[in-house]
């Protein structure tokens, strides 16, 4: 272990790193947001639901951590230029961007409708567009950073009545791959990680889109290699990694953590 990672092991694989995380009140937002900070990382806590992101944010300081609420609708261009902004005014910098915020729409195409396209793409894929175009600039400045996008095992192959979804998580893989072409230059890094189900309140909403019991598709876990759906809590370790330094030469990749559901079945 040389000095720079054992200075890293005491005090915390992102100490003195500033990082903004969308959809932080809830699931692998705040799972995510809870590790960042134990791991010395200063959290701006972004999510459209004031009360989540407070209730995250009160999880931090309750364990000695620091973070800020930023709210806003990851949607619109002038919410996500100020979530960057307030990052800034409150810390100084920004670090590691983690575009988490997303939504799902289970439906076929024939039965998708217009508004419901729109909003996955806008929630999914424009807001990780709007976002990065506010933090690269001050990424670049400061000599480099780490963007992690959410992307899903349904960005590497197709779904069942999840047309909309999987659309958009195929675009979040290609245009992380795109943005780390752009940006390795400027020494950020762009990677997604692609989680299989997790066992979070998005998967049992989907169960009651599906018309299904709440438990539906977690217990459907039982079907992968590891006989089980993902936690909040193992996503966030891969995002950990990719947005420390150890990952200081991985760039253009998609993590998937799925429990070996993309493998292959017996």
């Amino acid at each position: 272990m040389n000095d720079k990672q054992a200075t890293q092991t005491r005090k915390g694989e992102l100490a003195r790193k500033v990082a903004l995380i969308t959809g932080a009140g809830s699931g692998i937002g705040r799972a995510t947001a809870l590790l960042f900070a134990r791991e010395g990382a200063r959290v701006a806590v972004c999510d459209l639901n004031r009360d989540g992101a407070e209730a995250t944010l009160a999880a931090i300081q309750a364990a000695g951590g620091q973070a800020v609420v930023v709210q806003a609708n990851v949607a619109l261009a002038a919410d996500c230029e100020r979530s960057v902004r307030e990052t800034l005014a409150a810390f100084g910098r920004l670090d590691v961007l983690f575009n988490n915020a997303g939504i799902t729409r289970r439906a076929n195409v024939v039965d998708t409708s217009e508004a419901d396209w729109d909003a996955v793409m806008a929630v999914n894929v424009k807001s990780i567009f709007l976002m990065s175009k506010y933090a690269v600039p001050v990424m670049a400045s400061q000599g480099g950073g780490s963007i992690i996008n959410a992307g899903s095992g349904w960005g590497l192959v197709g779904g069942k009545d999840a047309v909309s979804y999987c659309a958009a998580k195929g675009a979040v893989v290609n245009m992380t791959r795109a943005m780390a072409v752009d940006h390795g230059p400027q020494q950020i890094r762009v990677n997604s990680v692609c989680p299989g189900d997790t066992d979070t309140a998005m998967l049992r909403n989907e169960a009651a889109q599906l018309g299904l019991a709440a438990t539906a598709l977690v217990e459907a876990g039982n079907a992968r290699p590891l006989m089980r759906v993902g936690q909040a809590d193992e996503i966030a370790q891969v995002v950990l990694f990719l947005a420390s330094d150890r990952a200081s030469f991985v760039t253009g990749s998609a993590y998937v953590v799925d429990g070996g559901g993309l493998a292959g079945s017996a």
